[in-house]
C-alpha cells in the first residue's frame, strides 16, 4: 500500500462548526458485529468523515438544507448515508473477522504508514475540533486499519474471480447511423418539436435515405446530401442507445445490412451494420465483465457473512450523530502534476460556518 493512498483518505484539515445536542461518549457500542465492537468515536470519526466529504464537494449543488432533503420515500438524505455509512463499517469488520481465511496480514510498512497518517491528522487538527469528530489518534488509527483491511481484502476476494471472457461473450457490434429528428432549435436555442406536416416530410426523407443505401449508395454520401450526420456506435443486444428500438433492428442484420426507417419519438433512425466484432470495442467489454464479475464476488461473499453474522445498530447511539448539529468541510490536497509532491490549500474551500 503506498502512503500516498492513505494519507488521501483524510486530505488533511478537517473543519468543525459548533456542536450541539446530545453528548456522544467514545467508548458507547455503536453496532455490535458478532462479537467486535464498534465504539462510537470510530463511528463518529468515519460518519465525520463521510459527512465531510459531502458538505464539501456537494451541498454547493444541494442546497444548505441538504441533509433534511428527501433521498427516498420516508428516508431524509441525512438517514440514507448514516445507513450507508452502518453497512460499511459493518463490512469492514466482516472483512476483518475473516482476514485469516485469505492469508491476509497487514504488513509492518503497512501500520507505520497508519500510524504515520494518524499522527499527522493528530498534528494538522485543533483539539477542539478533533474533540467534535472523535478524531484522537486511537480512533483514527483503527479506522484506518479497517480501511486498510478493506481494500486489502476486497483484493483478495476478487483475486478468485475468473477472467476468462470468449468474444462470443463480449461481442460487440459497430453501426453507422442517422437521425432524421423531429426536435430542432429555436432563436434561443431551446429544442422545439417540429409539426405533424414536417414529421411527415422528415419520414419521407428518411424513406428515400433507406432507398437510396438499398440500391447501392454510399452511406455517409447519401447522408451529406440529405443533410444529416452520420455517427458511429457499438452495441450488442442488451444496448439502449441511441435508441433500443434501433438496436433491435441492426441486431437482427448481418454486417453491411440495412435497417429500414426506424420510428421514435425523437426521429427516424436510419442504420448499416459495419462489422458484427468490433475489436476494440469488444476488448472493452470484456474489462467491464471482469470488474462486474469481481463486485458481484465481493458483495455477495459479504453479504453472506451478514447473514452469518448477529448484528445489531445500537441505534440511541447513531442518534447523537447529527449532521444537521454540527457541520463539517475538508481542506483538499491538491496533487502537482508530475510529481509525489503534495500540497494543502487551506484556501481551497472556507471554514464551516456555525448553524443558526
Amino acid at each position: 500500500m503506498k502512503k500516498r493512498l492513505l494519507v488521501s483518505v483524510l486530505a488533511g484539515v478537517m473543519t468543525a462548526a459548533v456542536l450541539s445536542g446530545c453528548s456522544l461518549k467514545g467508548d458507547e457500542t455503536a453496532i455490535t458485529i458478532g462479537d467486535t465492537e464498534i465504539k462510537a468515536d470510530v463511528a463518529n470519526f468515519y460518519a465525520r468523515y463521510t459527512q465531510a466529504q459531502y458538505e464539501t464537494y456537494y451541498s454547493a449543488y444541494m442546497g444548505e438544507d441538504m441533509w433534511n432533503s428527501e433521498a427516498s420515500e420516508g428516508m431524509t438524505y441525512e438517514e440514507s448515508v448514516k445507513k450507508s455509512i452502518q453497512d460499511t463499517l459493518t463490512t469492514m469488520v466482516l472483512l476483518e473477522q475473516h482476514m485469516n481465511e485469505y492469508d491476509i496480514v497487514l504488513s509492518d510498512e503497512e501500520k507505520k504508514v497508519i500510524t504515520d497518517t494518524a499522527q499527522e491528522f493528530e498534528e494538522d487538527n485543533s483539539l477542539e475540533d478533533k474533540e467534535k469528530v472523535s478524531g484522537d489518534k486511537k480512533a483514527v488509527e483503527r479506522t484506518l486499519t479497517l480501511m486498510a483491511i478493506q481494500q486489502r481484502m476486497r483484493e483478495a476476494i476478487q483475486a478468485g474471480v475468473s477472467t476468462e471472457v470468449s468474444d462470443d461473450e463480449a461481442a460487440q457490434k459497430s453501426m453507422q447511423y442517422v437521425l432524421f429528428s423531429y426536435n430542432t432549435t429555436d432563436e434561443s436555442g431551446a429544442s422545439v418539436p417540429v409539426s405533424d406536416d414536417e414529421k411527415k416530410e422528415l419520414k419521407n426523407q428518411a424513406q428515400e435515405f433507406v432507398k437510396s443505401i438499398k440500391d447501392g449508395g454510399d452511406f455517409e454520401g447519401a447522408a451529406k446530401e440529405a443533410g444529416v450526420e452520420v455517427s458511429v456506435s457499438t452495441f450488442d443486444k442488451e444496448s439502449l442507445s441511441p435508441a433500443e428500438e434501433l438496436i433491435k433492428a441492426a441486431d437482427a442484420l448481418e454486417e453491411g445490412g440495412v435497417t429500414d426507417v426506424i420510428e421514435t419519438d425523437s426521429g427516424c433512425y436510419v442504420a448499416k451494420v459495419t462489422s458484427l466484432l468490433d475489436r476494440e470495442a469488444t476488448d472493452t467489454k470484456k474489462n467491464t465483465i471482469i470488474q462486474e464479475r469481481k463486485e458481484e464476488l465481493y458483495n455477495t461473499t459479504c453479504e453472506r457473512w451478514r447473514k452469518e453474522t448477529d448484528i445489531t445498530i445500537h441505534k440511541d447511539v447513531w442518534k447523537k450523530i447529527d449532521f444537521k448539529d454540527l457541520t463539517v468541510t475538508m481542506n483538499v490536497q491538491e496533487e502537482i502534476p508530475y510529481s509525489d509532491a503534495v500540497k494543502t490549500d487551506d484556501q481551497v474551500e472556507p471554514d464551516a460556518q456555525e448553524e443558526k
